[in-house]
């Protein structure tokens, strides 16, 4: 596999491959994801830190950026900039859980950067290239409706602030769930009208929620730490994972927004590599089944795979990822029981 293939894979596009074959001749390329410091982290954060992985791999400068002044401006952790920070820390300890090399990442805190004149002027250069309108559109990387900045004119300041994150940080790339595209493609409207270069925009996608109901927006109906029974988290125990699952929406013969397919597609393929994936059956009901890749399993879905079949199986193989993780935390657990302390879980 080439680097182009690696890093594309698994996404939902990449906005655009000849920039990113350009992006991929330097020497050194960077690249980044941001996420708000702000609860508890779920199975959907496997599909980003193996996309770094793959970043790191092809040999990019690779910043993973905890936005926690964002974060306030959202109302995180009820715009408790303490406790949010505190949450940036327990991040740090996720990405590590979930086999990212501290030393091989950069984590940046928008704190870190936040009291510098230069990034505010960004700020300002990105807000006279835009309208109101642009950026109201551009408020769902929020989770929020563009009528909520009529009350709090901060919620305006922070589409600007993300564009501003990816010229300060000077990146070739600009990475994250499909969420995320309305200030990618912000970011790039701007940077032409700022003489900048646009950063390379590539979306990963969303893990649906447990519960979700087929023919769904993905952004609405997304795994979501606000919704405990929507989403498997990364501390949930053997058996939670099994019940949870057991319970989760997953129709015969339907493969879009079918959960339990996504988290096969998304989560365990790529940790199995080139082993296959294997459903394990009693003879008289067929014996075991074989896939090498997701595309038979999915075909055999649609064909009539039993769901329980596929659910036990995806119950195993998700705990056995998930077993290095609960072993992180079991020998470092400062930062996780600090947020519990504080309420923050």
């Amino acid at each position: 596999m080439n680097f182009i293939e690696k890093i594309t894979s698994n996404t939902e596009e990449t906005i655009t491959i000849e920039e990113l074959k350009n992006v991929l001749n330097k020497p050194k390329p960077k690249a980044y994801i941001g996420f708000e410091p702000s609860g508890s982290v779920h199975l959907g954060w496997k599909i980003c830190t193996n996309k770094i992985k793959d970043f790191l791999e092809c040999g990019f400068d690779f910043i993973i950026l905890l936005a926690d002044w964002h974060a306030y401006i959202n109302d995180k952790l009820n715009g408790d900039i303490d406790k949010i920070q505190l949450c940036g820390k327990y991040m740090e300890d996720c990405f590590a859980a979930m086999g990212i090399n501290k030393n091989e990442v950069k984590f940046v805190y928008a704190s870190d950067y936040i009291g510098d004149p230069n990034y505010w002027e960004l700020v300002l250069k990105t807000s006279k290239a835009t309208s109101v309108a642009r950026v109201k559109r551009a408020m769902d990387i929020m989770g929020r409706d563009a009528e909520e900045a009529e009350k709090d004119l901060s919620k305006l300041f922070y589409p600007a602030m993300q564009v501003s994150d990816i010229f300060y940080l000077k990146l070739d790339v600009a990475y994250g769930g499909t969420d995320q595209r309305h200030a990618h493609m912000l970011a790039r409207d701007v940077s032409k009208k700022l003489g900048i270069t646009p950063p390379v925009a590539i979306h990963t996608p969303l893990l649906t929620s447990l519960q979700a109901g087929g023919r769904m927006d993905p952004i609405e109906s997304k795994m979501s730490k606000s919704k405990p029974d929507s989403m498997i988290s990364i501390h949930d125990s053997s058996e939670e994972v099994k019940n949870k699952i057991k319970k989760a929406f997953c129709p015969e013969k339907q493969n879009i927004g079918n959960p339990i397919l996504e988290i096969c597609k998304y989560i365990i393929f790529p940790e199995l590599k080139k082993e296959s994936f294997i459903i394990e059956r009693p003879e008289k009901y067929g014996g075991n089944l074989e896939f090498k890749s997701f595309e038979e399993l999915e075909n055999k879905y649609l064909q009539g795979l039993h769901p329980l079949d596929l659910k036990n199986s995806t119950i195993n193989y998700i705990n056995n990822i998930l077993e290095p993780v609960r072993k992180y935390f079991d020998d470092n657990p400062h930062n996780y029981n600090k947020i519990k302390e504080v309420g923050i879980i």
